[in-house]
């Protein structure tokens, strides 16, 4: 499917092949940001919060369409043979990641639109009479309702640990081989879903709980990267080479700058003290929790491309 598939170039020997660009970078931030989304929203929905006339059950389904939307175009736009793209779906293969994830965004859509039935804008219903119909059977059965809300976080954690195990697949990418990759994706999607929730709420305890659960993913994302690197430097040479060029080498600055410090701990501590009621919920901390998650992606996709393992580091 991907350019990687389709060369004679072998990127364990040939360290200078850039695989990806930035349109996968953005593809695995939105992946990440829609998984939390789905999650959330299929929390709202089982504990029927879209009763409440401030919830933003009706906000998150719909912009989450839009984002996959836009992160499915990033995506078609970084593949090499784009007109063999239906290809993926005429098959599925259990041992690609690939296989899996295409399968997933194809069941995503129905799940985005089912929540989003269930509490459609007013502004549509009034105009689209098939709206409230379709809407008003769902309600019918609350079962329905429910279905539809599992249904949400089932497809949303398998859509943001996907979005980790394929990059975590690559073996000849030392940065990427690690198991806690998958975790990381999937916590940092929760964060910044939770953020970008949290930007859109009106009602005040809908904006404490969020923030409240930010700070939580938060917390476990800030011990999830502890616990990529140190799985790195505790492993072989090549490894180390690889969680050097986030710890001290050129992708350093950003890293602990802009991911760790901007988008994890800073907003963190802003965070903390809102709940605390010590200051007021603030729009900043959430917008750079979002704009950390999204530099955390290219940080470790353009980094992943830059390790390798040397000719030297492959002779006995």
């Amino acid at each position: 499917m991907h350019e990687l598939t389709i060369t004679r170039h072998n990127p364990a020997i040939d360290p200078t092949l850039h695989i990806w660009g930035w349109e996968i970078s953005l593809y695995l931030f939105l992946g990440g940001l829609i998984a939390g989304m789905m999650m959330i929203t299929g929390f709202f929905l089982s504990r029927q919060r879209f009763k409440e006339a401030t919830c933003t059950c009706a906000l998150v389904p719909l912009l989450s369409v839009v984002l996959l939307s836009i992160g499915m175009l990033a995506l078609f736009l970084d593949l090499s043979h784009k007109l063999y793209v239906w290809r993926m779906y005429a098959t599925f293969k259990p041992a690609s990641p690939m296989s899996w994830g295409s399968w997933i965004l194809l069941l995503v859509y129905p799940a985005l639109i089912g929540a989003f039935l269930v509490r459609p804008p007013m502004y549509l219903t009034k105009r689209f009479a098939a709206l409230r119909r379709w809407s008003a059977k769902l309600h019918t059965h609350p079962s329905r309702i429910r279905a539809v809300g599992i249904l949400n976080m089932v497809l949303g954690a398998m859509l943001g640990i996907y979005t980790g195990i394929l990059l975590s697949g690559f073996g000849a990418r030392p940065l990427w081989n690690s198991p806690i990759l998958a975790p990381l994706f999937l916590i940092s999607g929760l964060s910044t879903a939770a953020a970008l929730v949290h930007l859109f709420a009106r009602d005040r305890d809908e904006s404490e709980m969020l923030a409240k659960a930010d700070n939580t993913f938060l917390t476990a994302e800030l011990v999830s990267v502890v616990l990529l690197i140190i799985g790195l430097i505790s492993s072989t040479k090549v490894h180390i080479q690889a969680a050097q060029l986030l710890l001290t080498g050129d992708y350093a600055p950003v890293f602990w700058v802009l991911v760790i410090g901007m988008g994890i701990i800073i907003p963190l501590i802003i965070q903390s003290l809102a709940v605390r009621h010590k200051v007021a919920h603030m729009p900043i901390a959430p917008i750079m929790v979002i704009i950390g998650g999204l530099i955390l992606r290219f940080v470790i996709v353009e980094a992943g491309q830059v390790s390798h393992w040397t000719r030297a580091a492959l002779l006995p």
